[in-house]
């Protein structure tokens, strides 16, 4: 009987896997469906229809929809173009994602022609080059700028040459951080503002060296003393305003849109950032003065004055930009001038 029954027990044990139920296999996840867009291009002042897309994917940005718009229309490329969804609002940014605009699945985007483009560096450095080959020119006293009337035997003042070196040393800095350092946030800006850009640089270049290479010009009311404090205020401005602008290269990655704030680094020169958002213009600024003062020149500082209120209207941006954007930015910084502007 106890043989039997451990024969029955040995035979259930030994029952195959087979008997148990047998686990349904995992269905497939089904492909989630893509909602398409559907857009429409129309001129923001004509209402003209342009463009009519199907099928955009709602992944798509801006900068796809500009590509797709300059395959139908050559004469518009990407940096020419301002797509809005108000004939009157404000230009989206390329980096924009569709799905992520308040815009349903049939949208109408306003298009309006920003004009001949080109681009910063190339500003910059029309910018920069001719303020430093017109002042070359004066202080080489070529013979159709000044009258024949002046002794051009004259010897220029010691503060001439210095001046000339410490001008032309700024802008062949200026060319070397558009070149090397610089990382432009916007590719381009219209071809028109190179026009009032270089008529600024260059009417001000020339002015201030008609006066300083004039074979009439004289010298600092307190000579010596007052001309070499004046250089030491350009050079250290000068040194500042190149860490500041390595600072503000390595903030941001290359091709990266995503901003940050800046903080002080262990350069003594980047200190400022706890009390100024914007000190690349304050050593700018700084500059100028101390080159109005080394030069005792009223075309100078009637320069120096117009960049300051310039560059503050710049900085004034930049700071409410940065106090928007960040809200814990901190509280302490003024915009160009510590506790005060």
């Amino acid at each position: 009987m106890d043989a039997l029954a451990l024969e029955a027990k040995g035979n259930k044990s030994d029952a195959p896997a087979s008997s148990a139920p047998a686990k349904r296999p995992k269905q497939p996840k089904k492909a989630k469906r893509i909602v398409y867009f559907e857009l429409e291009i129309l001129h923001a002042k004509t209402r003209e229809k342009l463009l009519l897309l199907d099928k955009v994917e709602p992944t798509a940005t801006i900068l796809d929809i500009k590509s797709m718009f300059h395959k139908s229309n050559p004469q518009w490329y990407p940096a020419r173009q301002s797509l809005c969804l108000d004939p009157k609002g404000r230009s989206l940014k390329d980096e924009d994602v569709l799905q992520t605009l308040p815009v349903g699945t049939t949208a109408t985007f306003y298009f309006r022609d920003l004009g001949a483009q080109l681009s910063w560096g190339t500003v910059f450095l029309a910018e920069c080059v001719g303020p430093l080959i017109i002042y070359l020119m004066f202080y080489f006293r070529l013979p159709f700028i000044y009258a024949p009337r002046y002794d051009f035997t004259t010897p220029k003042q010691w503060v001439v040459h210095l001046a000339c070196i410490c001008h032309s040393f700024h802008y062949i800095k200026r060319i070397l951080e558009t070149m090397f350092v610089h990382r432009f946030s916007t590719g381009t800006m219209p071809l028109r503002n190179i026009f009032k850009n270089c008529s600024y640089y260059w009417f001000f270049a020339a002015w201030m060296a008609y006066y300083i290479n004039h074979p009439l010009y004289t010298p600092p009311m307190y000579g010596e003393q007052q001309i070499k404090t004046a250089l030491m205020i350009f050079l250290f401005c000068q040194l500042g305003n190149f860490s500041i602008h390595i600072t503000l290269r390595n903030l941001k990655q290359p091709g990266s849109k995503v901003k940050k704030i800046p903080y002080p680094s262990k350069n003594p020169f980047t200190w400022i950032f706890w009390v100024v958002s914007c000190p690349n213009y304050t050593y700018e600024c700084g500059s100028w003065v101390g080159f109005t003062v080394m030069t005792q020149c009223v075309p100078v500082a009637f320069f120096t004055i117009v960049g300051f209120i310039q560059m503050a209207i710049w900085a004034r941006g930049k700071h409410r930009s940065y106090l928007k954007e960040f809200p814990h930015y901190p509280t302490l910084r003024s915009s160009i001038l510590p506790f005060i502007l």
